[in-house]
């Protein structure tokens, strides 16, 4: 058990080592002009061991730290009540909501597409194409749109971030789906023709089962791309809650600590995300007798 354990975190933790390394060497490069600017003004001399202590403790610095990152987050979770609006898990869940309802949109509209594109073949041929240069488009430059339209018809608040989730994360659930539904062979298909089984049979007992892999896969980047999609939502919308207004604000004020830890909570949310849906795929998978 030890000898497993090694061998699956002495990597990671490696890696880990070696990232935070390289991280205070470059917030010592990218901090330092500031310093020597400081230190030139005054007329003082700062020795070697001053220059890098300083870098390491600014205010509003360049590139903040990892432990400055680490004490900004735990005072924004730990320290401040979740309904703060200081607190970055009163953020966090402000953007979830946004996140999920898009992820759920997202899903059911891949799985339509999907289903219509594998049993009928002009929609194969006419709107896969489409759904593919849906993609081309930046989310930077239809997010705004989106919103504008939105508000024009009434509808603010959590809708519009919710649809530029579902924007993004329709096409990984799309495709996955279009590849799941395809994936049983020739003589499976044969064999359920051979029982004279409806075509929703067929659907059910064979096409769908068969998915489960491919939705489960397409799943987990949907989700992450959707958290992606809530944040940038929040941006173009001036709004006062979520993660992505966390980061417009520490913009706007150069405080580059806050967007720093607002950044590793989004990171830290999708993980979860990610890890839910990976639960849910092997909980399905060995419910259905299929090893993951």
């Amino acid at each position: 058990m030890g000898g497993v354990l090694r061998e699956r975190c002495l990597p990671v933790l490696c890696v880990i080592a070696a990232l935070l390394v390289a991280w205070y060497v470059a917030t010592v490069f990218l901090n330092a002009p500031f310093e020597r600017d400081s230190a030139a003004r005054a007329g003082a001399a700062l020795s070697t061991r001053d220059l890098v202590a300083n870098t390491m403790a600014q205010e509003r610095p360049v590139l903040p730290a990892p432990h400055q990152v680490a004490a900004e987050i735990w005072d924004t979770t730990v320290n401040k009540a979740v309904t703060s609006k200081r607190s970055l898990v009163y953020h966090a869940g402000v953007t979830l909501s946004a996140t999920l309802l898009g992820f759920l949109f997202g899903t059911a509209l891949g799985i339509l597409l999907a289903v219509g594109i594998v049993h009928n073949r002009a929609m194969d041929r006419s709107l896969m194409p489409w759904i593919i240069a849906s993609q081309t488009i930046p989310i930077l430059a239809i997010a705004p749109m989106i919103i504008v339209v939105l508000n024009a018809v009434g509808i603010s608040g959590l809708m519009p971030k919710a649809l530029i989730s579902t924007y993004l994360s329709f096409f990984p659930v799309a495709v996955g789906m279009v590849k799941g539904l395809r994936s049983p062979e020739a003589i499976q298909l044969d064999l359920m023709r051979t029982y004279n089984a409806a075509p929703a049979e067929v659907f059910w007992k064979l096409r769908w089962p068969s998915s489960m892999p491919y939705l489960f896969a397409s799943l987990k980047v949907a989700v992450a791309i959707s958290l992606v999609g809530a944040i940038v939502g929040e941006l173009p919308t001036g709004a006062v809650a979520g993660l992505g207004a966390r980061l417009l604000a520490g913009s706007y004020y150069g405080q580059t600590v806050q967007i720093w830890s607002a950044l590793f909570m989004a990171a830290a949310l999708a993980a979860v995300l990610v890890a839910i849906v990976g639960i849910a795929h092997r909980l399905v998978l060995k419910r259905m007798g299929i090893a993951p």
